[in-house]
């Protein structure tokens, strides 16, 4: 089974995998946000942070490679009337913008590092200048809990790999931490977190 069809199978659920409340760390940035700024929300799933996104006044395009979950997504927008704009979208292959977006959300979205390079250099590329990034991922002590994140270590994130990617940011706040989870089904429960703010 393809990476692809994995996702579309544990989408064609009836329930929300991740349920329809937004990350918690994407929701206390709040503050940083302004309304009718443009935002991009990466690998968006069945849209919990691009419609919350969209609820604070954003102009919000989510991505996900699961058309079965943007579906879901557009269903959730409907329900809290708002606009979410979708596209079917493999972050790898897709044709990423240029200086597009006041604000893009990276959230849990873990690649091998064969990929990982571009994908940080076509986020980097996509935001304007002063362009927000909020970014929360899994350390490789998530290992250890096994309550969500990828089954492997080289798909997590350090400091030292967010740092080597967006060091050149005009400001940067990482900040690792072990904080409980309670999101759906399928992150629950004490992990090993580490989040980016970041200002180009």
């Amino acid at each position: 089974m393809s990476e692809r069809e994995r996702w579309e199978t544990r989408f064609r659920a009836p329930d929300y995998l991740f349920g329809k409340a937004p990350n918690a760390f994407l929701k206390r940035q709040a503050p940083r946000l302004r309304a009718g700024a443009t935002a991009l929300s990466v690998a968006d799933g069945e849209g919990r942070n691009g419609v919350w996104l969209a609820e604070q006044g954003l102009d919000v395009l989510a991505i996900d490679y699961s058309a079965t979950a943007l579906a879901k997504a557009r269903a959730l927008a409907q329900e809290r009337g708002v606009h979410l704009s979708t596209e079917v979208a493999d972050i790898n292959t897709w044709r990423w913008p240029k200086a597009a977006y006041d604000a893009i959300a990276a959230i849990f979205i873990h690649l091998v590092p064969v990929e990982r390079e571009a994908f940080f250099a076509n986020v980097k590329g996509a935001l304007k200048p002063g362009g927000l990034l909020l970014m929360e991922s899994y350390r490789p002590e998530q290992l250890n809990y096994r309550t969500g994140g990828p089954p492997d270590a080289e798909r997590t994130y350090t400091r030292e790999i967010l740092h080597a990617a967006f060091g050149d940011f005009a400001e940067l706040e990482i900040r690792e931490h072990d904080s409980m989870l309670d999101e759906g089904t399928a992150h629950v429960g004490t992990s090993a977190l580490i989040d980016l703010v970041g200002r180009k």
